[in-house]
């Protein structure tokens, strides 16, 4: 063994980032990776989930339904949001935005800067996925059976397909393909929408070209 250290109320959720272990449970803690010497402590109460840590700002939920933002660096809170009911999974981030699920069976997303509130959609009762984002989609299961996808930006649904059960995974995406388990025993793939595509200038109005005498 190299090290041990006391985490109080942890459970060994964590995440390892730039040579330090953030380990989330009640508290948020930083150790250092190849010490175990603790570089900070942050007394924030209510973490259950792992955190996890997007250039240098670590996110996190809590079982009293706040999304907070961390200095990876000393700790500092950053800032906290409200989902309104209790957080069990882990966020997700992408071009600037926190997507998150709540037990009010409501995906969340929140500004990765300031915290403030983009949108909330309703898809389901209690959620128990995590989200995935890919290609401007969001992708998470829910405890109605169903797979979704939203439109990153506006949380609007895309579409939704139904399992033969309550969905407790989160999504896995490799190689243009979103995989999610299903509790009636099922794997499912579904091909991701393409990559948006740069659009063609303009072609100009023939009567508005002028001559160029400097030619």
């Amino acid at each position: 063994m190299l090290w041990s250290v006391s985490t109080p109320g942890g459970n060994g959720s964590l995440a390892v980032y730039n040579g330090v272990v953030y380990v989330a449970g009640g508290n948020l803690y930083a150790f250092n990776a190849a010490t175990g010497a603790q570089i900070w402590i942050s007394a924030a109460g209510g973490m259950q989930f792992a955190p996890v840590v997007e250039n240098g700002v670590i996110y996190t939920g809590s079982a009293n339904g706040k999304v907070r933002a961390f200095s990876a660096r000393t700790g500092t809170l950053l800032w906290s949001a409200a989902t309104g009911a209790g957080i069990d999974d882990l966020p997700a981030i992408a071009n600037g935005v926190v997507y998150i699920s709540a037990e009010d069976g409501h995906l969340h997303a929140f500004n990765a800067g300031t915290g403030s509130q983009l949108w909330s959609t309703a898809i389901g009762t209690y959620i128990y996925s995590s989200p995935s984002v890919a290609n401007g989609v969001v992708y998470i299961g829910s405890d109605n059976a169903k797979v979704y996808a939203l439109n990153a930006q506006t949380g609007a649904i895309l579409w939704s397909y139904t399992t033969g059960d309550l969905i407790v995974s989160s999504p896995a995406v490799a190689n243009g393909v979103v995989y999610i388990g299903s509790n009636d025993s099922n794997l499912y793939a579904f091909a991701l929408p393409p990559k948006d595509q740069p659009q063609p200038p303009a072609r100009p109005n023939p009567a508005t070209l002028q001559p160029d005498f400097k030619l």
